[in-house]
């Protein structure tokens, strides 16, 4: 870790914050700080203190006083937590990247738009499934026309703790509208599924793109290959179950009858630094706000500039 390297406070001790734990510890851009939670007896904050970080189980407030303004705070929290913070840590003058489903600050794909909000105090990582799906779609609207993308997004239950339970309403909500706002959707859907299998099955993902006429299918191919690449390099356990399927119409959809349709069959199996494999849907999520903070922090050395 270079010794210049920006301070990061993971907010959240639960599994997606332990995990988080774990991938910034390899970080050469960040250096983890604090770890905060609210339960004494948390087992991420006494991981946690076994790698000689500091920790505080009396939230967000015990801590900020003494975070740098360069900090990156991660909120691994739930949606209404980070509502609450939010002001705080815009008060604290620190950059905030958000993985729960609030949308405080603009929904953000590293592969997709991140260059676009790179000087922002507040980024949102939307879900596991729109970290996976949007890509896809994003990938798609790049050589076609998108009227409509659904997505179906099936993980263990196993791997779903309270938080995630929590944000299930949001999830739809939030990865609905990225679908649209991010991945360049007319309109967007998404449908979340709880599988208790035993043993447990890697996230899997169904994307389905509603498309217009006049589709060169071998750039639409091309363009998805393209970006499954793209994310592998930060999420290694990202792939394809198989080519993309096309088909032809009339399908009958919200945006009205289609003449074609795409469908992308994405599997994720997690890097198991602290979650077993299974666990893609937040390992997913972890890596993406390793590669979005470490962004912001480069930027930040890079340019001098004041975030907004």
């Amino acid at each position: 870790m270079a010794s210049d390297a920006t301070p990061a406070l993971i907010v959240g001790s639960g599994n997606i914050g332990t995990d988080l734990m774990y991938k910034l510890l390899r970080s050469r851009t960040l250096r983890l700080a604090a770890m905060v939670g609210i339960d004494p007896e948390s087992p991420g904050l006494a991981r946690a203190r076994a790698q000689g970080i500091a920790t505080s189980h009396q939230g967000v407030d015990d801590v900020l006083g003494s975070m740098h303004h360069n900090t990156i705070v991660f909120e691994a929290t739930t949606a209404r937590a980070h509502v609450a913070n939010a002001a705080l840590y815009a008060d604290a003058g620190l950059t905030a990247v958000d993985l729960t489903p609030a949308g405080v600050g603009p929904s953000v794909v590293p592969t997709v738009n991140l260059d676009q909000h790179i000087d922002r105090t507040n980024v949102n990582l939307i879900t596991c499934g729109g970290q996976a799906a949007i890509p896809i779609v994003a990938a798609v609207r790049q050589t076609a026309e998108v009227p409509y993308a659904e997505i179906v997004s099936t993980v263990a239950s196993v791997s779903a703790g309270p938080g995630t339970r929590e944000n299930i309403d949001e999830f739809t909500r939030t990865t609905s509208r990225a679908l649209e706002l991010v991945g360049g959707a007319g309109i967007g859907k998404a449908i979340m599924i709880l599988n208790p299998a035993v043993p447990p099955i890697l996230m899997r993902n169904t994307v389905f793109c509603g498309l217009g006429g006049g589709v060169d299918r071998e750039a639409v191919t091309e363009s998805i290959s393209k970006m499954v690449s793209e994310v592998q390099r930060f999420v290694p356990g990202y792939r394809l179950k198989a080519p993309p399927v096309f088909d032809d119409g009339p399908f009958a959809t919200p945006a009205g009858p289609l003449p074609g349709r795409v469908t992308v069959l994405l599997e994720v199996e997690g890097s198991g630094d602290y979650l077993p494999p299974y666990a893609g849907n937040l390992d997913i999520m972890t890596s993406a706000a390793v590669r979005v903070g470490e962004a912001l922090a480069r930027s930040r050395i890079r340019t001098g500039a004041a975030p907004r």
